[in-house]
């Protein structure tokens, strides 16, 4: 028994200790008005960002890269006007 209440309680400190990423709140539009991937994906480059990987999460475009200085960055942008929604940068 007293195996089985350890083991519970090292579960729940370990998920205690998880960190707790917030996802960007990105405005719902219909697919239709959204910026194409391939039009977001010119534009944010041209921006001089390096993209690893873009991908949509729930209303917002993400991606995981580089800055022009080479910090790795996480950017959420609203997927029909490409403005940043939420970011971070490597320090």
């Amino acid at each position: 028994m007293k195996q089985a209440i350890s083991a519970i309680a090292l579960s729940l400190c370990a998920f205690a200790s998880m960190p707790a990423f917030a996802k960007a709140n990105c405005k719902a539009y219909p697919k239709a008005e959204w910026m194409k991937e391939a039009d977001a994906k010119a534009k944010i480059e041209a921006q001089g960002y390096t993209i690893a990987k873009f991908k949509v999460d729930g209303n917002c475009y993400e991606i995981y890269g580089r800055n022009k200085a080479g910090k790795k960055v996480e950017i959420y942008y609203d997927a029909k006007t490409l403005e940043p929604v939420k970011s971070e940068i490597e320090k």
